[in-house]
């Protein structure tokens, strides 16, 4: 007998990247950065008072709460420090759409939407992809039609890396009826030179929440640390009713705050990885891949010509080189290719190289 409910029962479940024990893996899998944190944390572990365990922490992450107001120039009142992006994602589900209501989003796109949406029990309003990765025309009408009352958009996008402008962006809260979620996981790898910011939307819609994450840019994805920003009325509810209590430990409160304040070394990896993004993406495409331009830190590789991406994939697993492969149109053709240090990739290059000479 099963004491699960209808739709969990009938649901699949989160698929995660494959995490290895063996450390002489090359491990280009799960999107994570391949330098390490700020030292500071490694100091501020080391002289953490242990004693202050003893109580629960700061319901509200009040210092983190206010330092990320500052930062972006928002209120307090605009913040919600969350155990991880993904609590975001879930608070804003939970928070916003109704049992029987409807999610929207693109596809394909990160596959904790879906999950989520089916924990909610509410319709999955996806809409296909054009093939270069745009947005397919009259998106807002179209999700507008469906009644989703919170669509969720990662930007820049995975798989493919490709960023929407803040302009077409600004368009697209304009015209949804319901709220836009802009989900920027990988935002700390856009290029600099374009300037891009998202969060003065919440200035002007009132239906805009901007994600971020300390998992991929400050290297901190052991820490699960993330925050969302918008209008203070779509985040009071999340903060006073639907977020778990103490949802943020004492630890993390604290080495978050010291990450944040050391942003210069987030921004120095994050240039390091874009000079080895880069070149990836030129050697990728010297040996007959096809690959979007990405502002993220990974790159969407298609397999040149007859090539099977399914068995390449599986070659460099048995070479001990770990990558994303998707058994799903429109991305079985496709590698997703995390950038590793320059020692890795020169590894992942020239492995891939010789497989495909041998085939």
């Amino acid at each position: 007998m099963s004491y699960e409910r209808n739709n969990i029962r009938a649901m699949e479940g989160y698929t995660y990247g494959e995490q290895p024990s063996d450390r002489g893996v090359v491990k280009l899998n799960t999107n994570e950065n391949p330098y390490p944190p700020s030292p500071l944390i490694k100091s501020a572990l080391k002289n953490f008072d242990s004693d202050v365990l003893r109580r629960y922490p700061d319901p509200s992450a009040s210092r983190l709460r206010e330092f990320v107001a500052s930062r972006f120039d928002v209120s307090a009142d605009n913040v919600l420090v969350t155990n991880g992006g993904d609590e975001g994602l879930r608070l804003a589900v939970t928070t916003l759409v109704n049992p029987k209501g409807a999610l929207g989003m693109v596809d394909p796109s990160y596959s904790l939407y879906p999950v989520l949406a089916n924990i909610q029990d509410c319709r999955i309003e996806s809409l296909r992809l054009e093939k270069d990765w745009a947005l397919p025309k009259g998106f807002s009408e179209q999700i507008n039609a469906s009644g989703a009352q919170l669509t969720c958009l990662v930007n820049p996008h995975a798989p493919s890396g490709v960023l929407l402008s803040v302009d077409v962006l600004r368009e697209i809260a304009n015209g949804l009826e319901g709220v836009l979620l802009i989900d920027e996981a990988y935002v700390d790898f856009v290029d600099p030179v374009l300037g891009h910011s998202s969060i003065p939307l919440v200035h002007e819609f009132d239906n805009v929440l901007v994600l971020r994450t300390l998992s991929k840019g400050y290297s901190l994805a052991g820490l699960r640390l993330g925050f969302l920003i918008g209008n203070a009325a779509l985040i009071e509810p999340m903060a006073t009713k639907t977020r778990d209590s103490y949802n943020i430990d004492t630890i993390t409160q604290s080495l978050a705050l010291v990450a944040l304040k050391d942003s210069n070394h987030a921004l120095i990896n994050c240039e390091k990885v874009r000079a080895e993004r880069g070149r990836m993406r030129n050697e990728l495409c010297r040996i007959g891949f096809t690959v979007p331009e990405s502002q993220t830190n990974f790159l969407l590789a298609e397999v040149p010509g007859p090539t099977n991406a399914s068995l390449l994939y599986e070659s460099l697993h048995n070479a001990q080189i770990l990558v994303r492969y998707f058994d799903s149109k429109p991305l079985d053709r496709c590698l997703r290719i995390t950038i590793g240090t320059p020692e890795e990739n020169d590894r992942f290059l020239k492995t891939i190289s010789r497989i495909l000479q041998a085939s």
